[in-house]
């Protein structure tokens, strides 16, 4: 049985629900958490596979293989990984920035596009604070999934920008949030459990892609946000890894390498 890391955020909800749904999902054990949790139990063997960040397969290739056509991106603005700033984005230079506890691929563009695009130099700190209270403290906060969506939806008066849509400006590539990484050992152990899984979320991504509506009318988010507006979040995210995504992977990687924030540029190996 594959042990199976779900994301517990909106961007999320059509994958899993089209695969529950349309796949006998009994050969699976699905593990909830947020990407930072769902990072440790990867690294640490606890789960199998998961839609986890993308600096985690750059921080262990060795320990990783990535399923082929699949992850969570954006092509231009993402909705749900936004900073929320006290100023204009071009008066953050040396500036404190609060940072979500939640997600790592998230933090390190945040660094990239300031350093790189704005040449800017900060201060970051993690912090748990809502958001009144973190810009008391900070600058500028940055919120990702489910937490930046509600809170982007309100704007509370302060200056939003939506980290997909930077990226997008600066270099013209999709950014991938979230690939979908298989540990090694997984794979190897679990092989034929591995290729059907990579199978059956492809076919699950096509059709999900066609049924937002119906996903979004049954969805537990329906609790906080309006059926259109979750279909038109749906509708900003991309589920697949093109040549074009893979650039934007690699693009990502070889900045972080030159701020630092990675010791190498990894090799790109995907599960065959």
């Amino acid at each position: 049985m594959l042990t199976v890391g779900q994301i517990e955020y909106a961007n999320c909800t059509p994958l899993f629900t089209a695969l529950k749904a349309h796949f006998p999902c009994s050969r699976y054990r699905f593990v909830g958490g947020h990407p930072a949790e769902l990072n440790v139990m990867l690294r640490r063997g606890e789960i199998d596979v998961c839609p986890s960040s993308s600096i985690e397969y750059a921080k262990n290739p060795g320990s990783y293989l990535l399923l082929p056509d699949i992850s969570i991106s954006s092509v231009g603005p993402v909705k749900s990984v936004l900073l929320f700033s006290r100023l204009p984005i071009e008066r953050l230079n040396n500036k404190t920035i609060g940072l979500t506890t939640e997600s790592d691929t998230s933090v390190n563009l945040l660094r990239i596009l300031l350093a790189r695009n704005f040449c800017f130099q900060n201060r970051f700190e993690r912090t748990t604070l809502a958001l009144p209270d973190a810009l008391e403290q900070f600058s500028a906060l940055l919120l990702i999934g489910d937490a930046a969506l509600r809170e982007g939806m309100k704007r509370r008066g302060c200056h939003v920008y939506d980290l997909g849509e930077l990226w997008y400006e600066f270099t013209g590539l999709p950014f991938v949030f979230a690939l979908w990484i298989a540990t090694r050992e997984a794979a190897e152990r679990k092989g034929e459990e591995m290729k059907l899984l990579s199978r059956e979320l492809l076919a699950a991504k096509r059709i999900a892609y066609d049924s937002y509506a119906a996903i979004a009318a049954a969805s537990r988010e329906r609790e906080w946000i309006e059926q259109e507006s979750l279909v038109a979040y749906w509708r900003t995210i991309s589920y697949d890894l093109t040549p074009r995504h893979l650039e934007g992977v690699s693009t990502f990687f070889r900045f972080a390498c030159e701020l630092g924030l990675l010791q190498e540029e990894p090799e790109i190996r995907l599960l065959s």
